[in-house]
């Protein structure tokens, strides 16, 4: 086995656990599945003929992606909303495939995953690491380039924001399916207010890069500019299953072209993915209704 080989068979082996971390730092498939992609680009331009423990060098690399795709998400908020992020300091610089182990999370997970998007992202990544994956501080430490006792107070103040929370209620998949029903339906009739009824107030909506090739945006948050996207559109979606979940799907003369994936807590929708990419959808299961 000669060497691109052996990198090819260590990083497949490492794959599904450092999606499992980037989707815990980002909430998104489509940024999670970015952030292994480029981990993969610098193991393949980098020399880890000394590195003892490959599994953890690539848990730091794709933790410190994640960082970065999360400092630059931030900005943009705040260049675009004017919303003062809480980042406390933080220097800017099995069974199931992977994909339908994220996308089918049971409720805890969806209901942290909700939670975790409150806090910045040095806290998220000190407690995302830490707490949910056991990485040592001192290796936390140096992702974040600061000290180790500083490294815990992040993970300590994320800890008790989690904690403190009210976790939201999950909703079993019957009423989910009759929320993104109600969605569909309100978006395609141009009912703002009900569309407003059915979203979280911090909802957010991000697309993946096909999406926004074909003119969406990115990334929307926010109940009134999500609802503003849908208001009078969505025309040709239609409530579908994915991956035994409810969502929706657009097709084009029977071939899915966009996937609509919610996630739903205490009967609001606090987020929406828009999958695009040919081969992302090739790994779904669909069902349209």
């Amino acid at each position: 086995m000669d060497h691109t080989q052996w990198l090819v068979r260590e990083f497949e082996d490492n794959r599904a656990h450092l999606r499992a971390v980037a989707y815990r730092m980002l909430g998104s498939t489509t940024d999670a599945e970015d952030a292994v992609q480029e981990t993969w680009i610098r193991l393949s331009r980098t020399d880890v003929s000394e590195v003892d423990n490959l599994a953890g060098w690539l848990t730091t690399v794709v933790s410190r992606v994640a960082l970065n795709i999360l400092q630059r998400r931030n900005n943009l908020r705040e260049h675009l909303y004017g919303t003062e992020l809480v980042d406390d300091g933080a220097e800017r610089a099995g069974a199931l495939a992977p994909e339908q182990e994220m996308l089918m999370a049971d409720s805890v997970g969806a209901a942290l995953m909700v939670v975790l998007d409150t806090l910045g992202p040095a806290e998220r990544l000190a407690f995302v690491l830490h707490d949910l994956f056991a990485v040592p501080f001192d290796e936390i430490a140096a992702i974040l380039g600061r000290s180790t006792a500083a490294t815990r107070q992040l993970a300590s103040r994320a800890r008790r924001r989690v904690d403190g929370a009210d976790e939201p209620a999950a909703v079993d998949a019957d009423r989910r399916r009759e929320i993104v029903d109600a969605f569909l339906q309100a978006a395609r009739a141009g009912r703002f207010e009900a569309l407003l009824e059915l979203l979280h107030p911090e909802v957010v909506l991000r697309a993946d890069d096909t999406v926004v090739a074909a003119g969406a945006s990115g990334e929307v948050s926010g109940a009134d500019a999500v609802a503003r996207t849908f208001s009078g559109r969505a025309q040709g979606a239609r409530l579908a299953t994915i991956d035994r979940e409810p969502g929706a799907v657009w097709s084009v003369g029977g071939r899915p072209r966009i996937v609509f994936v919610f996630t739903i807590l205490d009967d609001k929708i606090v987020g929406i993915e828009m999958i695009g990419d040919p081969h992302r959808l090739e790994t779904l299961v669909l069902d349209e209704h």
